[in-house]
């Protein structure tokens, strides 16, 4: 049996998790806001590095790292490769939140569910 989550008078589902819905609509079947696509599990903030593949973006942020022998910390960064849904369409140096669902491809088990204003990050 598959429970469908019914849409508001806005167009878009109720997706469990606090972010601002996408103001544009979309026919993609693995956005979580118009299409069928659940999110569960973790959830992370990042700027995106890379938009070059089609429908995927590639998300990173950094955080520090203790080092115990010399009780110092190093700079690291996570990259994750995220799917990116045609009514938020993330570009690159957006500041973005994604959201873990289930494996859409080898490398892609995260998917864009909102975009914040742009953080004025250049283009290579």
């Amino acid at each position: 049996m598959v429970i469908m989550a019914k849409k508001n008078g806005a167009g878009h589902r109720n997706i469990g998790v606090e972010a601002k819905p996408p103001e544009q609509s979309c026919a993609d079947k693995n956005c979580p806001w118009h299409g069928t696509l659940p999110v569960r599990g973790r959830m992370f903030s990042g700027s995106v590095i890379s938009d070059k593949a089609a429908k995927t973006v590639v998300v990173e942020w950094g955080h520090n790292r203790l080092i115990p022998k010399y009780e110092r910390y190093e700079r690291r960064h996570t990259r994750i490769a995220a799917y990116n849904p045609d009514c938020i369409a993330a570009k690159l140096g957006d500041s973005v939140k994604i959201a873990e669902c289930r494996p859409l491809s080898k490398t892609k088990s995260f998917v864009v569910i909102e975009k914040f204003e742009n953080n004025g990050m250049k283009k290579k």
